[in-house]
């Protein structure tokens, strides 16, 4: 088996969450440690890339919208 290289981290967070965190990892068996990585991950590759991106419908609208008014724009850019 392959060992994962690691970095250490120092991380400061409210009580509340923390409480939580620590309910959640207590009554699944898991380790605080194993859920951050979880959330982390889930974080940088579901929810970042997923703000990044336009609903093709939004973009068909948006291109409509930009030729129909393409004469009162570039009277207004004049």
């Amino acid at each position: 088996m392959r060992k994962v290289k690691t970095r250490k981290i120092g991380l400061e967070m409210s009580a509340d969450l923390y409480s939580e965190l620590s309910k959640l990892a207590r009554e699944n068996g898991q380790s605080r440690r194993f859920l951050l990585e979880k959330a982390v991950e889930h974080y940088l590759h579901q929810v970042v890339p997923s703000q990044a991106t336009i609903r093709p419908e939004v973009m068909k609208q948006f291109r409509r919208s930009v030729d129909k008014n393409r004469k009162l724009y570039e009277l207004l850019a004049k």
